[in-house]
């Protein structure tokens, strides 16, 4: 495609986007705000905000007769429809707890799986939370596993597959790494990887928060062992909405969670005083789960499914290089520059931009110019496309206003305080 740098060309390209009707089933208050955070945060979807009122008339009218009707079953009914956005079977995904937890949980069935190897390799580019579970559990075992961690090629955009590759050995019990991962939007081949981590028999767990809803993928087809990721990103669940998880059937047997929970034991209102885990997948539920969280969250996916992740990820890859292009253009003569991939096979759906004053930048964008990306150390200007609802006047207008900032020193009214939440 040819591009330019007008507002016109912006505005041909949201004509002729297939899924530009999507951006109606969003609740958009403000038309002048341009939100380029649904990688850390999505939209509220009208069908969440529906759900929820209708939420609060059935909980003061049903009560616990609630749970009878839609509520218990809830977990493993929405957990079929992230399935098919995953490209998962049946029963191998169920939502609850957080991201966090849930990493507990297949990190420490894993390692109790393949309990004659010691060590655990990842990346210097996993999200750190994911890092601080992984440590918090190898202490928690008694030293007994190392954690290999490989580096980066490039400033933390591009992670060292060689490294990788030659890490992983037959003393490697498990391979945990971000699909997408969370600064530089790098895309992993889940499928290579996972192929030569099976060659030395070590297990595989992916975390898919920042790919899933985004990124087309093939879990089953790949022989994903273990994977979970969060839903209030690309798949708009809201904020704190319930993680899920996925254990590989074949494996489910095998493997028990850690946190032996009553929503995971085999007749929960027997209340036996002895724990017998569940056949399946429902092994790994641990506590009653956010109801109200829980099922919003399900409305939101309603538009993602009727979308099509084949579609999403080709929008997806024409907005990033877009926005790529104009930064390119207009923003890399005033000091920017790209800190992602730029093989677009190899980038998920967000972009970071680099700038020595990113985070100045950022502040300015969000107090002043009505611009939300988010920024994460040292210097990264994050922006979220969402293909359901970003459109590519917004990202044009965007640019804009990053220009303005940088050609009128607006940035230099704010300091270099760190709020809590960047």
């Amino acid at each position: 495609m040819e591009w330019n740098t007008t507002l016109p060309f912006a505005k041909s390209l949201d004509k002729s986007d297939p899924l530009a009707s999507f951006r109606s089933y969003f609740a958009i208050p403000d038309r002048n705000l341009i939100y380029l955070d649904g990688n850390s945060l999505g939209r509220l979807s009208k069908a969440s905000e529906i759900r929820v009122h209708r939420l609060i008339i059935e909980w003061s009218r049903d009560l616990i007769r609630g749970f009878n009707k839609d509520w218990w079953q809830a977990p493993g009914r929405v957990g079929e429809k992230i399935a098919q956005l995953v490209g998962a079977g049946p029963g191998q995904i169920v939502v609850t707890d957080s991201v966090s937890v849930n990493l507990y949980s297949l990190t420490s069935a894993a390692l109790t799986y393949n309990n004659m190897r010691t060590k655990i390799v990842t990346d210097s580019l996993n999200f750190p939370s994911d890092l601080y579970i992984i440590q918090g559990l190898v202490q928690m075992l008694g030293n007994k596993h190392s954690i290999v961690r490989i580096g980066s090629r490039d400033r933390d955009i591009t992670p060292n597959i060689d490294e990788l590759l030659e890490k992983i050995d037959n003393d490697t019990a498990l391979v945990t790494l971000s699909h997408v991962t969370f600064k530089s939007g790098y895309l992993y081949d889940m499928a290579a990887i996972t192929e030569v981590a099976h060659r030395h028999g070590a297990l595989v767990l992916w975390d898919l928060s920042h790919s899933v809803g985004a990124v087309p993928m093939e879990l089953d087809a790949c022989k994903v062992d273990l994977a979970v990721g969060c839903t209030y990103k690309y798949l708009n669940g809201g904020p704190g909405s319930p993680a899920f998880l996925y254990v590989r059937k074949d494996l489910q047997g095998q493997m028990t969670s850690p946190i032996w929970g009553w929503w995971g034991h085999k007749d929960s209102f027997a209340f036996n005083l002895d724990y017998e885990p569940a056949a399946g997948i429902k092994r790994f539920l641990t506590g009653t789960q956010p109801i109200l969280s829980l099922l919003s969250m399900e409305a939101a996916l309603d538009p993602l499914l009727n979308a099509g992740m084949d579609n999403l990820r080709k929008n997806s890859l024409l907005m990033s290089e877009y926005l790529i292009f104009l930064a390119d253009e207009l923003l890399v003569p005033l000091g920017f520059s790209i800190g992602s991939p730029r093989d677009p096979e190899k980038r998920g759906s967000h972009v970071s931009l680099r700038h020595p004053e990113g985070y100045r930048i950022n502040q300015a964008l969000r107090d002043e110019m009505e611009v939300i990306p988010d920024f994460r150390e040292p210097d990264n200007i994050r922006f979220g496309l969402s293909p359901l609802y970003t459109t590519y006047t917004e990202l044009w207008e965007a640019v804009d206003r990053i220009r303005k900032v940088m050609i009128n020193r607006i940035f230099e009214r704010f300091g270099n305080h760190r709020l809590s939440v960047t």
